[in-house]
């Protein structure tokens, strides 16, 4: 029966989600190939009835499903999942059993990416801007390397050359890595998990850095930075990318980056060298920076910039470049 004039029929949900998918594939494939990387979001929730994102990692793929309260409540999230998993599958690809799905479950704070989610799942080598780097698909929600600070680390790598570089709340270490290959002069690592800084050490194993110029340290970050404000080390390069709640019984008490983020500056300013950098960057997408927590630093916020095209979804996070005061002799 033929459609009435002036009107259209509605198009298959499922088939826009394909449709969409396979022209951002091969958009994305030749724009990775030339910025050197095997790993790249294909697929950024795009079509708001499909609130998928979806990572390919060299011949895998990392689906996260941020499902709807309607449709949990409705029980339509199943039915939507086979849709998108055999539409991924075809178009990108991939067979089933190397496609790993999450569930990501709206929580009060922050990052949930630290609870493991598997058992044993294998670990492989992806490759981003001529660095490689260990990555996990199926243990826990994140994968290893955050994507979406690509653009800093690579701004990192430009800075890092003979400087003296902090990272803090390092996770498995990627911004270590870059700073290593800019040819910093020392690097320390600090991160409350050994298990992540065991694998930011196989990342710099991995590239052929790792020598006495590099220390890890276990430690809790607030209190460890707060106790370096004594000692006459300054770094002349610091990356913070705090969580945006976190507690562990390793910890004396929580941390909340809105409640707690001028005190963290004030410790990273007394151990930032005159003239350093300090690149600043949380996931809360309701923080709002405390500018008396940032007196006398230069400060420039770089989002939306430092966010790659690859994430369309531009409130991934937030992340300022703060600059030192140089010292009067200067």
């Amino acid at each position: 029966m033929a459609t009435p004039q002036g009107k259209h029929a509605p198009q298959n949900p499922a088939g826009m989600f394909e449709n969409r998918l396979r022209k951002n594939a091969k958009h994305f494939h030749k724009w990775a190939r030339s910025h050197g990387l095997t790993c790249f979001r294909v697929y950024d929730r795009d079509i708001p009835e499909y609130p998928y994102a979806v990572d390919l990692y060299g011949d895998r793929v990392h689906l996260v499903e941020y499902p709807r309260r309607k449709a949990l409540q409705t029980g339509t999230v199943d039915a939507q999942r086979e849709e998108v998993l055999a539409a991924v599958s075809a178009v990108l690809e991939v067979p089933p059993e190397h496609i790993h799905v999450k569930t990501h479950t709206p929580q009060p704070w922050g990052r949930q990416q630290y609870s493991r989610q598997g058992q044993g799942s294998e670990r492989f080598v992806v490759e981003e801007q001529g660095l490689k780097f260990w990555v996990n698909l199926g243990d826990y929600l994140d994968t290893g390397l955050f994507m979406d600070h690509r653009l800093t680390r690579a701004r990192v790598r430009e800075e890092a050359r003979g400087k003296r570089f902090l990272n803090l709340f390092a996770y498995t270490g990627s911004f270590t890595v870059y700073a290593a290959a800019g040819g910093a002069k020392s690097t320390v690592t600090v991160d409350l998990s050994g298990n992540y800084l065991d694998w930011a050490e196989e990342n710099l194993v991995l590239n052929g850095l790792a020598d006495a110029r590099h220390t890890l340290i276990r430690a809790d970050v607030l209190p460890w930075l707060e106790e370096q404000t004594h000692e006459p080390d300054r770094y002349d390069l610091i990356v913070c990318d705090p969580p945006s709640f976190s507690t562990s019984k390793r910890m004396s008490g929580s941390f909340n980056v809105q409640r707690d983020h001028p005190r963290l500056l004030k410790a990273l300013q007394a151990v930032l060298a005159p003239g350093g950098v300090l690149y600043f960057s949380n996931n809360f997408l309701g923080f709002e920076l405390n500018e008396a927590a940032t007196r006398g630093l230069e400060v420039e916020e770089l989002t939306p910039g430092s966010i790659p095209e690859d994430f369309q979804r531009k409130e991934i996070h937030r992340c300022w470049r703060m600059v030192a005061p140089r010292s009067a002799r200067s």
